[in-house]
């Protein structure tokens, strides 16, 4: 009899503490629920405002340009002859290539 009274009230805690953990976690997803909405609310645009719009676009330029000069992989200088050269290898080949048509090479 005693251990009947013993599992009857493990169970009842065992329930009750089930009961009190589902109440604690319905209040955390209410709140969680809450501060979603608000954020949803405050960064979705309902009307168009276009000087904070244009305040976007400067920061996110400004952002985009602190970042490439932060991981630059050379000197500006540098990094203009490269891209100078590469550009105008690639007109070389395009140019030596459409000779090939117009003469009509082999080019293999």
């Amino acid at each position: 009899m005693k251990l009947s009274k013993l599992i009857k009230s493990a169970l009842k805690t065992a329930i009750y503490v089930m009961d009190q953990t589902a109440d604690q976690v319905e209040r955390v997803s209410d709140r969680a629920n809450e501060l979603a909405d608000n954020a949803r609310d405050r960064l979705s645009m309902h009307e168009s405002h276009p000087f904070r719009n244009f305040l976007s676009f400067a920061a996110g330029v400004g952002v985009g340009v602190g970042v490439g000069m932060l991981l630059a992989p050379s000197s500006g200088a540098e990094l203009r002859d490269t891209i100078t050269d590469k550009v105008q290898d690639i007109g070389n080949r395009v140019t030596g290539r459409a000779e090939n048509y117009a003469t009509g090479t082999d080019m293999r």
